[in-house]
């Protein structure tokens, strides 16, 4: 099976799975009032890879089927431009406002399998190679794969890491004759209803004597045990003029419980190697990040169009707002040249796989939760009270409505009330609707808080020429000399 379409798509989703939102256990996610607009949206996803082939699909190294380039292990530069496009294309189509469209996790496993050999150390050859399996075995029959790391928080006293005796957090319970079963619970499972499979893989290191939580595996959605409890949803009615983002983009987030699953042992990857389970993600994180910050360009760049269209209708070239505008600008001119460092600056990370330099990447995990608040304040404060006074559709088609909104609603230099009240149902479903309001929680922290990204690009930076700078002037008694030839690497090498 190759690349699917968003028929195969929608067809996958009828499978039987446990989903809960509000009151009500869906029947059918593909058609439910709170999830149809995301489902056309992933349908019309796997669509595009199709009709953009030529940016999306490559042949499969081995078989040579037609998959997507998500699912590529770079070999060089060139296969990281080459993936790029691809995940440029995907993040075009949702404006960035889909963090966790299947492409993440492909080139999250793609990751993982160029770096077997890390994961089949101290004795977990078998599970490593079993990893590698299952990455060809997503890439060829195109599956869309959810994820979830993080423990439940129940006492910020206790660590985010739980302890031997935790019975909250997931963990195995019993060695059947073809598996494990585990038992716990972990959030949050974005993109679940819309997901073929879930993947668990570390997050926090373990303490000793937590063997019984060092867990990875992938099972289908609908494996008996599993429940998925989603949030509100942030989904509305589809009108692309009264909700154009909303109406389609509401990627939904799930707890997830794992009531005795049993796992087969062909998709266990790591039991209880808790070495293995602590390094997986201690470096190559890299990797992954190239999507994300891919999407966070193409998000930054779209506001930066939105935001300047607002002042243009309003005819708003006041200083301040120009400054504003400009700022958004620098945003998005700063993620493009980080990407662009990253891709150009690429490292052979293990022998034969290329990964994208680590510092250009962390730089931008620290301050993307900082930019995008910012940049939802700069449109509210472009926007103000223009925001709340966007007419609806049903009110612009009202006979006695229309020619007083016409005239009392229109924009500067002659643009048409219609123009102006699409524009500004698009801002508010950006910056005011529940929808943003998630997206904007999402930007703080899907990559972890920007003061823990902090602490970590700090942690993992290559200081030798800061370091070479200072030491210029210490433990000198007169003058200061030629300087000597700097190390070449800059701060914030690879981790």
């Amino acid at each position: 099976m190759a690349a699917r379409t968003g028929s195969e798509f929608l067809a996958g989703l009828r499978t039987p799975r446990e989903i809960w939102v509000g009151d009500e256990k869906v029947r059918d996610v593909a058609s439910h009032p709170s999830f149809a607009g995301g489902a056309g949206t992933m349908a019309r996803l796997f669509d595009l890879q199709h009709e953009a082939a030529d940016l999306c699909l490559m042949p499969d190294p081995e078989t040579g089927e037609a998959i997507h380039a998500s699912h590529m292990i770079p070999g060089s530069r060139d296969d990281l431009r080459r993936r790029h496009a691809a995940l440029q294309h995907t993040a075009e189509f949702t404006v960035g406002l889909m963090g966790r469209t299947p492409d993440y996790m492909n080139v999250t496993f793609a990751g993982f399998a160029g770096r077997h050999v890390e994961w089949g150390e101290d004795g977990n050859e078998a599970g490593a190679a079993r990893l590698v399996a299952y990455q060809k075995s997503l890439a060829r029959q195109d599956l869309s794969l959810t994820h979830t790391i993080i423990q439940p928080t129940i006492d910020k006293a206790l660590g985010d890491a739980p302890v031997a005796g935790n019975d909250v957090a997931l963990r195995k319970v019993a060695d059947t004759e073809h598996g494990i079963v585990v038992r716990g619970a972990r959030i949050l499972a974005t993109l679940a209803p819309f997901a073929d499979e879930i993947a668990v893989y570390p997050a926090h290191p373990l303490p000793e004597g937590a063997e019984a939580y060092a867990l990875t595996f992938c099972v289908p959605m609908g494996t008996p045990g599993l429940k998925f409890i989603c949030r509100d949803t942030c989904a509305t009615p589809r009108n692309l003029f009264d909700h154009p983002l909303s109406s389609r983009f509401d990627e939904q987030d799930a707890f997830v419980i794992f009531d005795d699953v049993e796992v087969p042992r062909e998709r266990v990857f790591i039991d209880g190697h808790r070495t293995i389970y602590n390094r997986a993600m201690a470096s190559g994180f890299q990797n992954p990040m190239h999507q994300t910050m891919i999407r966070a360009q193409t998000k930054l760049e779209f506001a930066y169009g939105l935001a300047t269209r607002m002042a243009e209708a309003i005819n708003d070239a006041s200083p301040a707002t120009q400054q504003m505008l400009g700022e958004i600008w620098t945003y998005a001119e700063l993620t493009r040249a980080a990407v662009g460092a990253a891709e150009e600056g690429a490292e052979e990370f293990c022998p034969g796989v290329w990964f994208p330099r680590n510092a250009p990447l962390a730089a931008l995990r620290a301050t993307l939760p900082t930019w995008f608040p910012r940049v939802a304040e700069i449109i509210t404060l472009i926007g103000s009270h223009n925001l709340l006074a966007a007419p609806t559709s049903a009110q612009l088609a009202d006979p006695k409505l229309r020619p007083l909104i016409d005239h009392y609603l229109r924009g500067a230099k002659g643009l048409a009330a219609e123009s102006r009240a699409r524009l500004f149902r698009l801002a508010w479903d950006f910056v005011g609707s529940a929808l943003a309001g998630r997206n904007l929680l999402y930007e703080r922290f899907y990559l972890a808080s920007g003061a823990r990204c902090h602490q970590i690009a700090h942690w993992g930076a290559d200081r030798a020429r800061a370091f070479h700078l200072v030491d210029r002037f210490l433990g000198e008694d007169v003058g200061l000399g030629e300087p000597e030839p700097s190390p070449a690497k800059s701060v914030g090498g690879r981790r």
